[in-house]
């Protein structure tokens, strides 16, 4: 038994300590733990004999004697040996995961020292939206065990870094702000610094190895075991989970917002990845594709609802590929065995999906539930756009007519090697479809300069594409090569790096001028902005977005409430309100406040408004 665990387990000594790393998974619950202790604690021939503070080998031994029991001994190996890449770090069973959750026992830690006891907290966000949710889903957890939060680093017993690892610029930033924090070690009563997310997934062994100061690192599956891991480094120990889960999607943990008074919200709706693009480094630190069920999903937006949120924006790395395969789905769907559907000349590298509730039909209840709440989405993939999820946008006052597109490139061979799944040619159709689908649709992407093997020729592709679809807004990056990836196995990193950022910068210049043409459109309009907070510039105007999420700065003033003269009111952060638009630049536009109003009452307005102009029009004829 003992040989068939030994190779999961690889012991580093050096002069200050001993690190056990890669427990093999199942012996933990969803834990790779590392135990550090000093190097007195092994024998002069360097073998080690036991850990002065943690479990012994014979514990790992006994543990797995007992699961392999109760299972089966060659379904739990085979489970284990099957495992590879990816999946290597994968957690796979349900069952395995309870069974451990209610028999696991640490008796190197006190069970009451999972308790915050007030420790406070202090949290530091990088990347994406979906790390802003993370965090709030992390505070959830730690709120709940105890800990309170600051916004004080100064005040600060923990740190915690949510990070991200889709570029190499943002692991940068990581790596220099956990040397900026050093100085909190030196401190009567040290600080512990944690690096949470994707680069605590992608980078482990380095930041381990290289930032001495770091105390936990934590994968972005496995923050409901943060109250343990930070129990453990108050051991003086370093801590670290890191597993992927094919199931975890904190779908019974309810984020605490960090953001009190904002009137919108974030709402993670699936986590993962299946689409496995060559540039791209989220299915290695995100996991497999899993979505909450829409119950669950429900239940947090009427919450939000409840609470005066305004705006909620869905979330997933690839989220209109959402399908709901819970209890719910299989009793009421009404279409359980059908395939997933694609847009017109889109492909995928795995297997059509069967059955489940999708995205359109979490659209639906979505907008159904809440009808004067705005409804957003980010960030979706090309392929999933067919027609109910279109036709649900058109419809639905309060679903966005804006849409994040990302095409990435605007050469077909480009997008060939990014393993995209389409052509310039079917991502061209499909964006001609959605704008005669849904007349006056706002669009934005993602662009990236210089992918391996692009061409001069490739790259005026990509500027001809901005000109034809002509975006609102577009994300636009210089390539960075990651670890991992099907380019970094497959591909070279061929374009210079000074030739990355001209054609970067001449996407930028291309951008600018295309979104102040489409803005200056707008002038002479009227828009429904929700206020956000005040405008940065001055304390007497509001900023806000339009449905198109573009912001608008307007005049604080009391304002007529419905149009109703009679009635009037000073409008505040949540309030949706009527502006004139007047001026425009690149980024912003500006306008008169004319009036406060609802999502579904001056929607209402427009459409009468726009059946009397073409009434008048009809009889002009």
């Amino acid at each position: 038994m003992a040989a068939s665990i030994m190779p999961h387990l690889r012991v580093m000594l050096n002069s200050k300590r001993c690190t056990a790393i890669n427990c093999m998974p199942g012996l933990l619950p969803n834990t790779k733990r590392l135990c550090s202790s000093s190097v007195n604690d092994f024998k002069e021939s360097g073998k080690a004999t036991k850990l002065s503070h943690g479990p012994s080998l014979k514990h790992f031994i006994d543990k797995h004697r007992r699961l392999a029991g109760s299972r089966g001994q060659d379904d739990y190996e085979s489970k284990i040996e099957s495992n590879s890449n990816l999946s290597q770090q994968v957690t796979t069973s349900k069952h395995m995961n309870a069974e451990l959750e209610q028999s696991s026992v640490h008796p190197y830690i006190a069970k009451n020292a999972y308790g915050g006891h007030g420790r406070k907290v202090y949290f530091e966000t990088y990347g994406c939206q979906m790390n802003v949710n993370d965090t709030e889903i992390v505070w959830s957890v730690l709120n709940a065990h105890g800990f309170a939060k600051t916004k004080n680093l100064k005040e600060a017993d923990v740190v915690l870094l949510m990070t991200c690892s889709i570029r190499e610029g943002a692991e940068k930033k990581i790596w220099n702000r956990v040397d900026a924090l050093q100085a909190l070690k030196r401190r009567k009563n040290p600080v512990k610094i944690g690096i949470l997310g994707c680069m605590a997934e992608r980078l482990k062994s380095q930041i381990l190895e290289e930032k001495k100061s770091v105390d936990l690192v934590c994968g972005p599956d496995a923050y409901k075991d943060l109250p343990r891991l930070l129990s453990v480094t108050y051991t003086g120990q370093t801590a670290v989970n890191v597993l992927l889960s094919l199931e975890e999607t904190y779908a019974d943990v309810m984020p605490i917002r960090l953001s009190e008074s904002s009137p919108s919200a974030f709402v993670s709706i699936m986590r993962g990845c299946d689409n496995m693009c060559s540039y791209c480094i989220v299915p290695f630190t995100r996991g497999r594709e899993r979505s909450r069920p829409i119950t669950s999903i429900l239940d947090e937006v009427k919450q939000l609802r409840d609470q005066g949120i305004k705006e909620v924006t869905l979330l997933g790395q690839n989220v209109n590929s959402y399908r709901d395969l819970s209890e719910y789905s299989s009793a009421d769907n009404p279409r359980p065995k059908s395939p997933t559907n694609l847009a017109k000349g889109f492909k995928t590298i795995y297997k059509t999906k069967l059955g489940g509730l999708r995205f359109a039909d979490l659209l639906d209840h979505v907008s159904a539930s809440c009808p004067d709440m705005r409804i957003r989405f980010t960030s979706p993939h090309p392929k999933d756009f067919p027609d109910e999820v279109l036709q649900l946008i058109k419809e639905r006052a309060n679903i966005c007519k804006q849409i994040h597109i990302p095409a990435q490139s605007g050469s077909t061979a480009v997008l060939e090697a990014m393993r995209r799944g389409y052509s310039r040619e079917a991502y061209l159709e499909l964006i001609q479809h959605i704008k005669e689908t849904i007349p006056g649709i706002k669009l934005s992407s993602d662009f990236i300069a210089g992918f391996c093997g692009e061409t001069e020729e490739d790259h005026l592709q990509t500027l001809s594409m901005l000109d034809l679809v002509r975006y609102h807004c577009v994300f636009y990056f210089p390539y960075s090569l990651r670890e991992k990836t099907h380019a970094h196995r497959r591909l070279k990193d061929d374009v210079p790096h000074d030739v990355k950022l001209r054609r970067h910068e001449e996407i930028s210049v291309k951008c600018r001028g295309i979104f102040g043409e489409l803005n200056a459109e707008a002038v002479g309009e009227t828009q429904l902005v929700l206020i956000e907070s005040d405008s940065k510039r001055s304390a007497d105007q509001w900023a806000g977005r339009n449905d198109g999420n573009t912001k608008v700065i307007f005049n604080k003033a009391s304002l007529p409430v419905g149009g109703d003269s009679s009635c009037s009111g000073n409008p505040s952060v949540g309030d949706y309100v009527a502006v004139h638009i007047t001026e425009s630049s690149s980024q912003t536009l500006k306008g008169e406040p004319l009036f406060m109003t609802s999502l579904q009452t001056f929607s209402e307005d427009m459409i009468h408004h726009n059946r009397d102009s073409h009434n008048t029009q009809v009889l002009n004829r």
